[in-house]
């Protein structure tokens, strides 16, 4: 088959065996989870199905990645980067169930719809990282986002969950909104949805359409901001990460996060980069206000969760100057850069997740005094939370030191030393904030000292495995920054 200018579509279904497999057992472990009483299925079936179906798909991913090239129907591109976020994405998801698993059964409600609902948000941001057009990835964002409009309102009995599920929704809504205007005005200047076909008509002259262009382009970083809880666009972000249940703040703060900088590299990489100086200041001017508003807002904050949230925000605002240093040329670079930052900080903030998690499954209580003399409690939670504490702010021996020491330098080889300035100060206002929860940890007494946290044994294997994972690639990043590298260079 061909498309309208007659080039042949390429119809290989193996190419998207990993997405075809997401699908199927996000049905699936719905199913089964609704009919498990009538066809006699075990109380786990849900989890059992959903742990099959994520390994099934991230075994897949690696497989058809390593031995295949090229696109499908030029709506997929398979190459190096799509690989990397697919692999990304599936340990994410997998790691955070088999962490929480516990918590999720006790504290969320309509299990089975929980985890396909998952399922289905991770197929959405591969379609984010993997699509070859316009539209395919705005199918994808919205699959993203719908999802976890509803999977942020499944706590039980939380009525702060029903209320940040209605502000995520409808301030998600303008976004999209200003996200599709935005497209649909840049396919009018371009004529086409297709990466390739944009660049090319970009590349020429446009300058009658130009405040068109300009227009779209706004309404794009406007929609995409939300996404990425990029100031002046976050304030729906503290709320939600709030009322979620703690494995989809997790989710939020790793895979969300994930998906949109891996669109904005592909879009501002590829068929925007013509027009590189019509969008290079305004994120810069995103990145110093994230920076500099999250780590500053944090400071305030008492819930643990929240705080975490402003956390997030401020890492956003380190990775959005790998946007701006992209503009300027440095694509390479600055993509490794930011590919580096990403996986170490998913793993640092995964791992203080589940952290936080046990934490609550033994004392029910997010707010940050409730941290008080945890490491006589439990040495062990005590010691996982400050290691990733310390990661997050950059801390030397750990994973965060050398992947923010990689996208600095990327950032400073593209010429914005001034924004690498106001990131190192805005790492250092971190580390202040970070030391409040450590300090209730360690240096206060806990209200009964004969209590014993417990931590079962997944939550012991997956916070041991992310542990030694932040700590080997904390002195020994090579094998990382390979992998990042081999991503980047197979984007541009």
């Amino acid at each position: 088959m061909t498309d309208l200018s007659g080039q042949l579509l390429d119809f290989d279904y193996s190419l998207v065996l990993p997405e075809i497999i997401a699908v199927l057992f996000a049905m699936i472990v719905v199913g089964a989870d609704a009919f498990k009483v009538q066809l006699k299925l075990p109380s786990q079936i849900a989890l059992a199905l959903t742990i099959v179906g994520i390994v099934c798909a991230l075994v897949s991913s690696l497989t058809i990645g390593l031995n295949h090239d090229g696109n499908f129907a030029g709506l997929i591109i398979l190459d190096s980067f799509t690989t990397f976020f697919r692999v990304l994405f599936y340990g994410v998801t997998l790691t955070i169930v088999l962490g929480s698993h516990e918590y999720i059964s006790k504290y969320v409600s309509h299990i089975g719809e929980f985890y396909g609902l998952l399922i289905l948000a991770t197929l959405g941001a591969v379609l984010m990282a993997s699509a070859g057009e316009l539209l395919t990835a705005y199918l994808g964002i919205e699959l993203l986002s719908f999802s976890l409009y509803i999977a942020v309102s499944l706590t039980k009995g939380d009525l702060r969950s029903n209320e940040a599920s209605l502000k995520y929704v409808l301030l998600g809504g303008v976004a999209s909104a200003s996200l599709l205007y935005g497209l649909s005005l840049l396919y009018g200047v371009s004529g086409s949805t297709d990466y390739s076909e944009i660049a090319a008509a970009l590349s020429g002259s446009v300058s009658d359409l130009e405040p068109t262009l300009l227009l779209g382009l706004v309404m794009i970083i406007v929609g995409l901001g939300f996404k990425a809880s990029a100031v002046p666009f976050h304030m729906w972000t503290p709320d939600a990460y709030e009322g979620a249940p703690i494995p989809v703040t997790a989710y939020l703060s790793a895979t969300s996060k994930a998906a949109t900088v891996a669109i904005l590299l592909r879009w501002f990489g590829g068929p925007l980069l013509p027009i590189a100086g019509d969008w290079q200041m305004i994120f810069s001017a995103l990145a110093v206000a994230t920076m500099v508003v999250g780590n500053l807002v944090a400071l305030q904050q008492t819930n643990i969760k929240r705080l975490l949230a402003y956390s997030s925000i401020g890492q956003m605002g380190y990775m959005l100057m790998a946007v701006v240093a992209v503009g300027s040329g440095y694509v390479d670079i600055a993509t490794s850069g930011v590919l580096v930052h990403l996986a170490g900080y998913i793993i640092t903030n995964i791992l203080v997740f589940v952290g936080v998690t046990h934490f609550f499954n033994n004392e029910e209580s997010e707010e940050i005094s409730a941290f008080k003399g945890l490491a006589q409690t439990s040495p062990y939670l005590a010691l996982l939370i400050t290691a990733g504490l310390f990661s997050l702010a950059g801390m030397p021996l750990l994973v965060g030191f050398f992947t923010k020491f990689i996208l600095f330098q990327a950032i400073v080889s593209a010429g914005h030393l001034g924004l690498v300035v106001v990131a190192v100060v805005a790492s250092t206002v971190s580390l202040y904030y970070y030391l409040m929860v450590i300090r209730q940890m360690y240096l206060y007494e806990p209200e009964d000292s004969s209590k014993k946290l417990s931590v079962t044994t997944s939550g012991y294997l997956t916070t041991l495995v992310l542990f030694i994972a932040m700590v080997v690639l904390g002195l020994w990043g090579a094998p990382l920054y390979a992998v990042a590298d081999t991503a980047a260079t197979s984007l541009f």
